[in-house]
């Protein structure tokens, strides 16, 4: 699930500087991704021009970065607590 901030910065990415949709979502897949490095990712693949790159660190610097506080992991984490069963939805809805 993506972080409200995340999503206006997909909102931005998509109507402002006309990211296509797969492009973005290429981006989310990556394993990277959860530490908040969208802009890089799509960077690194050539998704973005580094005019794009820079207007979106500036709407970044404007806005608020996209990275959130996460939990300190315990190094020893419970996994018994799972069944295995879990399943995680990845999927991301980028229709207007």
């Amino acid at each position: 699930m993506i972080s409200p901030k995340q999503a206006q910065l997909i909102q931005f990415l998509r109507w402002e500087l006309a990211i296509p949709a797969s492009s973005i979502a290429m981006a989310l897949r990556h394993p990277e991704q959860d530490s908040g490095q969208l802009p890089m990712i799509l960077w690194q693949y050539g998704l973005v021009t580094l005019e794009q790159l820079d207007r979106i660190f500036d709407w970044l610097e404007r806005f608020g970065s996209i990275m959130e506080a996460k939990p300190a992991m315990s190094p020893h984490p419970d996994y018994s607590r799972f069944s295995g069963k879990e399943t995680v939805d990845l999927s991301v809805s980028l229709v207007a």
